[in-house]
């Protein structure tokens, strides 16, 4: 039967062999996943390893990066998400209902505690919050039905009593979850460490930090070892809507390679600059788990017993350095600019107030404000100058 030309031109035959082998994999793009016939559409089901029947569920692109992410952590199960709270919050909605009481950190990652507190406003789930260098103020009733985790904590990178909060919420049948941002599936294994070998329920990673590496992509993932608990969260996740970009995930994909290399480079330029840091009259603290000084430091060495860390380093300044003065100091860098995140090529400066953002008395922490420096790949040496410019500007300033 002739066509006219424009139908002719859609339902073309593509005559080029439509797969090669190649350094990476193919990109797929769609949203709309035609079916051969109709027993490929009804013999079907949405818990198949690998079921394509539309766009947001999953395309060989998505569930070949999520395989990788699963490898790189040491689970099984790997959910997308468009960025990394919204994995936070998928685990969330799925697990959270009216009247649950749900435990975190008083250092976890500020976005998460905000999303939990709304839905304490709006659905009355209830908030509870410990210490994670104590794991006796984790104290769960009844009602408690996850515990979140980070290690090490947002900002002040205290890294968790893991094994004693891990085992206390197994022996109280509650579900652990662990921002493992930090460590990247590479610090260490969440599915199996300490000498007890324990593991995590789930685990949520910004894949918009180190996996992507470029600072220009925002994405996020679930991992789990559980099928079935994979299975809840993939049920939720298509309820959401949830999905990914083909394109972002193509790029986070190519970037896995080079992973590992870039984490070791920028924790070694970040150990380089602790040395320094901490020889400063300017700071009073320096924050980093492999800091012997550093709450913390027991339970890090303990799990990630090859001594890896992330390139993130904060310090405390001085009381006497008010607010203004350290708005100085970080308009005074020029290498470290200013914004949230890390992980890429360029360093990051963030300036912070812990009164505002803690909720319990914390006597390990000095007064003062709060830098957070996140390494990037250029060379420590010039970091560090870059540094020392902006303290003797900042000084200069201040005695003006």
């Amino acid at each position: 039967m002739k066509k006219n030309p424009q139908t002719a031109l859609i339902h073309a035959p593509r005559k080029a062999p439509q797969y090669i082998s190649s350094i990476q994999p193919p990109l797929f793009r769609a949203s709309t996943i035609i079916f051969n016939n109709t027993d490929a559409l009804f013999n079907r089901h949405w818990t198949d390893d690998y079921d394509y029947s539309y766009g947001t569920h999953g395309t060989p692109t998505t569930f070949t990066l999520g395989d990788s992410i699963a490898q790189i952590e040491g689970g099984q199960y790997c959910l997308l998400a468009p960025s990394g709270l919204s994995a936070i919050n998928l685990v969330n909605s799925c697990f959270l209902s009216q009247g649950d009481e749900v435990w975190v950190a008083d250092n976890i990652y500020g976005p998460n505690m905000e999303h939990l507190r709304n839905l304490e406003t709006r659905y009355g789930i209830q908030v509870k919050v410990y210490n994670a260098i104590d794991a006796d103020t984790f104290q769960p009733s009844e009602k408690a039905k996850l515990l979140w985790l980070e290690a090490a904590g947002s900002v002040t990178l205290e890294f968790p009593d893991l094994s004693h909060l891990v085992k206390k919420a197994q022996a109280n049948n509650i579900l652990t979850a662990l921002d493992n941002t930090w460590g990247a599936g590479l610090a260490f294994n969440a599915f199996d460490f300490g000498d007890d070998h324990l593991s995590i329920d789930m685990t949520v990673h910004a894949l918009t930090k180190y996996p992507s590496g470029g600072g220009d992509i925002l994405m996020g993932s679930v991992v789990t070892r559980d099928k079935e608990l994979h299975h809840k969260l993939f049920r939720t996740h298509a309820i959401q809507g949830i999905s990914v970009s083909g394109d972002d995930v193509a790029q986070v994909q190519r970037s896995l390679a080079s992973m590992q290399l870039r984490y070791e480079h920028q924790s070694q330029s970040c150990l380089t600059l602790l040395d320094w840091l901490k020889q400063q009259p300017e700071f009073v603290q320096v924050l980093h788990p492999a800091n012997a000084d550093n709450a913390g430091h027991e339970y890090w060495k303990e799990i990630c017993k090859q001594g890896h860390s992330a390139g993130l380093v904060s310090v405390i300044f001085d009381n006497n350095y008010k607010l203004q003065d350290i708005r100085n100091f970080c308009d005074s860098l020029k290498l470290f600019k200013l914004g949230f995140s890390w992980g890429g090529p360029v360093s990051l400066v963030m300036l912070y107030n812990l009164k505002e953002m803690r909720v319990l008395e914390h006597s390990h922490l000095k007064e003062g404000f709060l830098v957070r420096f996140c390494i990037g790949l250029e060379h420590p040496e010039d970091l560090i100058e870059d540094i020392q410019h902006a303290l003797q500007n900042m000084k200069k300033v201040k005695n003006e």
